[in-house]
């Protein structure tokens, strides 16, 4: 169940009730009257099926209490009550496969935005991807993998592209764009100190690194690695499985490829950079065409499995 707590002007108290008795799913209706001060107005709460919430957000957008009022939804956390599972019985699919597009789109906007924090936390990462592919450490670049934060704008853009927005597909294109090119180019200066400082050289980036060295030779599995990261990136972003992200993030080779290409530029080894490029664009690719083809398949089958009767 999920928690809506409306703040709604006098004059549209009846037509909100009104929605949310009509609603199938709406449970645990209670209103404060006035209880609410900046904007003024009621204090509606209500319990809902994530079955039944993207047509009620719907409604009340239409009815303009986004613009006059406000519309905050969180997870009810555990619900005993028999109203609860006769709300959810009667709405149509299963809460498991809802795809709640609001809570979808809240989450990719705020982690595919283009902050300091996202620059910082990408620049670290493929600084320590570069240590792990100098020294041929495969746990340095696991560990690198999961610090990234490029999964946030790759889902943004997905997101964006089926919901057919500009301003936020470009917002994560940007964060992406400017994220890798940012950290590529600090991490150059970063292999180029630490040469000086005698910790990186050039005969050991050249050496055989069998434990690394598919972060540079892109092949066939790549692009399936990354399309399989990316359905599985998409479902636990819709059904909120975090666990299930950190697993996605420590499986396509994002970061690793690219402070590889960063560290084969500052030692002139241009054919290993190309294949660090190669490999990025594959797992990049792969992710966002994986991404977008899981988020259209949920959504039709949300849509078909709503219209079956319970």
């Amino acid at each position: 169940m999920l928690q809506l707590r409306l703040i709604v002007p006098v004059d549209l108290r009846a037509q909100v009730l009104d929605r949310l008795d009509a609603c199938v799913g709406v449970a645990h209706v209670a209103v404060l009257p006035g209880g609410a001060v900046r904007p003024a107005g009621d204090l509606v709460l209500c319990d809902v099926a994530r079955e039944a919430i993207n047509e009620l957000l719907g409604e009340l957008r239409a009815l303009g209490l986004a613009e006059r009022g406000a519309i905050t939804m969180d997870e009810a956390g555990l619900t005993i009550s028999r109203a609860a599972e006769e709300a959810e019985q009667q709405a149509p699919g299963e809460g498991a496969d809802a795809l709640v597009w609001e809570e979808v789109s809240g989450i990719v906007h705020e982690e595919s935005t283009l902050s300091w924090v996202f620059l910082a936390l990408l620049t670290v990462a493929t600084m320590l991807a570069a240590c792990g592919a100098v020294l041929d450490s495969a746990i340095l670049v696991v560990g690198a993998m999961a610090v990234g934060p490029e999964f946030g704008p790759l889902a943004g853009l997905c997101v964006a592209v089926v919901q057919r927005r500009a301003r936020p597909a470009l917002r994560s294109l940007l964060a992406l764009v400017v994220g890798f090119t940012v950290a590529m180019v600090l991490t150059v200066g970063f292999a180029l100190l630490m040469d000086a400082l005698g910790l990186f050289s050039d005969a050991k980036f050249a050496a055989a690194r069998p434990n690394t060295s598919f972060i540079w030779q892109p092949d066939a599995m790549s692009f399936v690695v990354a399309f399989l990261a990316g359905v599985a990136g998409l479902l636990s972003l819709t059904s909120a499985k975090a666990s299930a992200l950190v697993g996605v993030a420590i499986s396509v080779t994002t970061v690793p490829a690219a402070a590889n290409a960063a560290v084969a530029v500052a030692y002139g080894e241009y054919a290993q950079g190309w294949g660090s490029a190669v490999q990025l664009a594959l797992n990049l690719s792969g992710i966002v065409l994986a991404g977008v083809l899981t988020l259209l398949v949920q959504q039709g089958a949300w849509r078909l499995a709503a219209r079956r009767p319970r």
